[in-house]
């Protein structure tokens, strides 16, 4: 039993160890969570959800009515009426009033559509800024992950040359090789070793990028990614065609944005249009005059008022709404042309660099790897030149880094394929289009 408790406390220990020598490794998906937890762009796209929704209620209240009191032939204690001599009972002619402002002219109407369009354009900025995280995440992966496969190709190299420069020690010692070509080997793994060490400080660099999209305070690159370049591969599948571009130009977050940006300028414009129209104020009253200076009498009076429209009759305000209608409707046309020409480009791209990549996967890379072993193998049994050797070394090297960059480019191009094909339907974004 004492034995089975040890032994289980040793796992648990191992376990936790394992445990903190991962929390450094950070997988695609764990950076987008943490993404929308807490990149500042995306929750102040949220933020402007809550106040566009603030607005909405603010439009949908009615105006506050006016309460107004006057007391009138103040005089002194002398004042006093067969009621008597308290301040109500006194000679003293005094009036309430309370005055409502009344909306007329649809402009309720238009106030609250135009909040209302408001508030789907705020939906559809924040879905637009997921849109755009997730994608500029994703690229910074990979980014991050391409500059750690470059640090490791550039190690990998020079660790080889490095061989062997060992080798060629040997040789020369023995006699059978120039103190020259030693000292070339020994440059070119020198060569290789420096460049490694800027590739890793370029990968550190892509790690503090994916941090800042984080939204982390301090970003300093103490991570790691979890996927590899060829594990990305398998897990960013890039979507299937979608049937008609008209999907992209009229369902995408951007689009939709837009869109509801042209409907409140409308309303707003109805609006501006509708405030020709005086709205007016009615008033009912209360005078109270105690008998005795006067005929005793309460009466309740009854009075509207209203501007009139002589000199102000709002066309300035008009025509600025118009201006700003016909703003909404370009900027709405190019977020259309804007989704189709994204989709274009990312269709390409994909194409391209699949198609790059596979060569360089499947002809290129495993050619220039063969190419290296054998001359490596004829130099080290005396049958190459030295220059055919560190040549065949730069060429793999050469092939290895722009292969791994045909396959970054190739996932960059699926990612951009994903977002640019990103729509929202009724389902996830209900529209009011009354």
């Amino acid at each position: 039993m004492k034995a089975w408790f040890i032994l289980i406390l040793l796992l648990a220990g191992g376990a936790a160890t394992e445990l903190r020598a991962q929390t450094n490794w950070l997988t695609l998906a764990e950076a987008r969570r943490q993404a929308l937890e807490r990149n500042w762009d995306f929750l102040a796209a949220r933020s402007g959800v809550d106040a566009a929704t603030a607005a909405a209620f603010m439009a949908r209240e009615f105006p506050n009515p006016n309460l107004s009191a006057s007391t009138a032939k103040i005089g002194n204690r002398e004042n006093a009426t067969p009621a008597g001599n308290g301040i109500w009972a006194r000679s003293y002619d005094t009036i309430f009033a309370v005055n409502q402002l009344l909306e007329i002219g649809g402009k309720r109407r238009d106030r609250q559509l135009a909040a209302q369009a408001g508030v789907m354009g705020a939906k559809a900025r924040l879905a637009d800024a997921r849109r755009l995280l997730e994608q500029g995440v994703t690229r910074a992966y990979i980014a991050a992950a391409l500059a750690g496969t470059n640090a490791g190709i550039l190690r990998e190299s020079a660790g080889y040359l490095q061989h062997e420069a060992q080798l060629a020690e040997f040789r020369w010692h023995a006699g059978d090789l120039a103190r020259s070509d030693y000292q070339q080997i020994a440059v070119a793994a020198g060569q290789y070793e420096l460049q490694a060490t800027a590739a890793e400080t370029a990968a550190r660099q892509a790690r503090i990028a994916v941090e800042i999209l984080l939204g982390a305070r301090q970003p300093e690159g103490n991570w790691q990614p979890a996927e590899t370049l060829e594990q990305l591969r398998v897990g960013l599948a890039a979507p299937a065609p979608l049937l008609a571009n008209t999907n992209i130009s009229n369902q995408r977050p951007d689009v939709r944005a837009a869109e509801a940006d042209l409907q409140s300028a409308e309303a707003s414009l109805q609006l501006q249009r509708a405030l020709r129209i005086p709205d007016p104020t009615v008033a009912v009253q209360l005078e109270h005059n105690p008998p005795g200076g006067g005929p005793p009498t309460d009466t309740i009076g009854l009075g509207v008022s209203f501007p009139l429209p002589l000199w102000n009759l709002n066309q300035g305000a008009i025509a600025q709404a118009r201006a700003a209608r016909e703003q909404s409707r370009l900027a709405l046309e190019k977020a259309r042309a804007q989704a189709l020409g994204d989709l274009a480009n990312a269709r390409a791209e994909s194409a391209e660099a699949t198609a790059r990549w596979q060569r360089y996967h499947d002809q290129i890379g495993p050619q220039s790897a063969a190419a290296r072993n054998a001359v490596g193998f004829k130099y080290e049994k005396g049958g190459a030149a030295l220059v055919d050797l560190l040549e065949a070394e730069r060429t793999d090297n050469d092939v290895r880094i722009a292969t791994a960059q045909a396959l970054a480019d190739t996932l960059t191009a699926t990612a951009d394929l994903v977002a640019a094909q990103t729509v929202l339907t009724e389902a996830d974004l209900p529209w009011n289009h009354e």
